[in-house]
C-alpha cells in the first residue's frame, strides 16, 4: 500500500507534498514514520477519513482509524481525522494541467492528494485554536 505523504508550515498555513511510502513490514513503517516524525519536527498527523457522499463511514474508514491508531502508537505524536472525500479526484485534475506522462503523473498522485487534503484541513482550522472547523460550515 502507498501512502502519500505532506507536510506543513503551521504558522504559514502552506501544506507542501513530501512524498509517498510504500508500506513493507510493521517494524520498517514503524522506524520511517518515527525517524519521518522526528526529521521533520512532525508534531501531529492529519489521516485521510475515507468516507461515502452522505459523510457516514465506510470499511476503509476503519482502516483509515486502525492505521491512525498505530500511527499514534509508533509515533507518539497525535493523530487527526480528516474527510478525504474528492481530494485524488482534485489531485487527478492538478496534475491533469502539468506536462507530465501518464507514469509520472501517477507516481505524484498520493502525495499530491495528502498535500490537498492537508491543504483542506489547515483551511479548516481556526489558527488561534486547534479544533478544525465543520465541513458543513
Amino acid at each position: 500500500m502507498r501512502i502519500g505523504v505532506a507536510i506543513a508550515d503551521w504558522e504559514l498555513r502552506i501544506a507542501m507534498p513530501a512524498e509517498n511510502y510504500n508500506r513493507r513490514t510493521s517494524e520498517l513503517d514503524a522506524r520511517w514514520f518515527q525517524e519521518f516524525a522526528d526529521q521533520e519536527g512532525i508534531g501531529q498527523f492529519v489521516v485521510g477519513l475515507p468516507v461515502h457522499h452522505d459523510g457516514s463511514e465506510s470499511a476503509m474508514s476503519t482502516e483509515a482509524r486502525q492505521f491512525g491508531a498505530w500511527l499514534a502508537e509508533v509515533t507518539g505524536r497525535q493523530v487527526t481525522y480528516f474527510d478525504e472525500r474528492f481530494t485524488s479526484v482534485e489531485a487527478a485534475e492538478i496534475l491533469g494541467h502539468a506536462k507530465l506522462t501518464k507514469k509520472r503523473r501517477q507516481a505524484r498522485l498520493d502525495k499530491i492528494a495528502a498535500q490537498v487534503l492537508l491543504t483542506a484541513y489547515l483551511e479548516s482550522t481556526d489558527p488561534d485554536h486547534d479544533e478544525p472547523k465543520s465541513l458543513d460550515d
